[in-house]
């Protein structure tokens, strides 16, 4: 059954591919974005649907569609970004949650809040389930984003709680892909630029710190399946790819993929950068029948593709 779903953060990395898997799905899409992050050529592919509608607009403040579904995306996500603003980016957390939420009780619908795994900081266990608290540095320089999403995921239960929304939080764990943007401070993207036009490639540390990579279409089909999902939904959870490899493992990949002759530079560690990432998706694949399918070289092979013909 088609329906009318709005979309925060349409533009933006993970937007742009929900966005128009729905709408080749049939529904119309209601896209909303400040424009301040992601790949503007996203637009333009979205436009060429007559169910796509765009509006440029800030979450901070309060806006009303009648829809009957929200996705509520909208946030930096990579570092640079989210620390270029802090003070945007956790107004644009706490505030765009509340003003999606408020939305969702008006009309009485879901909605899907795009929460993510740093809120469970530098883990001190491995994996990472739904049920750990996390270990974050609430004064750090990545606080804005990480205590950002977790006040946003507080709110979301306090409205469950207290006016009944049917609100359904996503711990989405690294994803990559095309329409990621070059420059935006995440590994992979970096990583695949640099070897691309023959830079080094940037490793922090010793790269021996850990990621598990999910690739987007992955991703796209775990929210349509909680979309349609129909039961309880009283939990956050993790949608990510257990897989787990080091930096070091990764640009060893991306130099072999690419055929580069780049070397390895190793810089210092940023301050707070979490050494280990690993989701527990137990629940995922309990509630949702949903585990990734794209292994890591299958995933990067398509994402060098996409670079390819943007990077000069």
């Amino acid at each position: 059954m088609s329906m009318r779903i709005l979309i925060t953060g349409a533009i933006g990395f993970l937007g742009s591919h929900l966005s128009l898997n729905l709408l080749e799905a049939g529904h119309k899409v209601f896209g909303v974005d400040d424009l301040s992050t992601g790949n503007h050529s996203n637009i333009t592919n979205l436009t060429k649907f007559s169910n796509f509608h765009f509006f440029e607009h800030d979450v901070r403040n309060e806006y009303h569609f009648d829809v009957d579904y929200i996705l509520n995306f909208a946030c930096p996500a990579s570092p640079i970004h989210y620390q270029s603003n802090p003070v945007k980016t956790i107004e644009t957390s706490f505030y765009g949650m509340k003003n999606a939420l408020s939305l969702a009780k008006k009309l009485s619908v879901p909605i899907i809040q795009a929460s993510t795994s740093e809120i469970y900081g530098d883990p001190l266990i491995s994996p990472q389930s739904e049920s750990y608290w996390g270990n974050v540095n609430p004064i750090g320089i990545r606080s804005c984003y990480d205590e950002g999403k977790r006040a946003a995921e507080t709110l979301c239960f306090d409205y469950r709680r207290q006016y009944d929304v049917d609100a359904r939080v996503i711990r989405i764990f690294n994803t990559y892909g095309p329409n990621m943007s070059k420059g935006d401070g995440r590994v992979i993207s970096n990583l695949i630029c640099q070897a691309l036009v023959g830079s080094d490639l940037t490793l922090y540390g010793n790269g021996k710190q850990t990621r598990s990579f999910c690739y987007v279409s992955d991703l796209v089909k775990a929210v349509n399946k909680i979309i349609s999902y129909s039961g309880p939904f009283e939990t956050p959870i993790n949608i990510g790819n257990p897989d787990e490899y080091s930096m070091l493992e990764i640009a060893e990949l991306i130099l072999c993929l690419t055929n580069s002759e780049s070397k390895i530079q190793y810089m210092d560690l940023p301050l707070d950068d979490p050494k280990q990432r690993k989701p527990d998706i137990e629940k995922a694949k309990t509630l949702l029948n949903w585990y990734p399918e794209i292994v890591i070289e299958d995933g990067l092979k398509k994402t060098i593709d996409y670079f390819k013909l943007i990077v000069r």
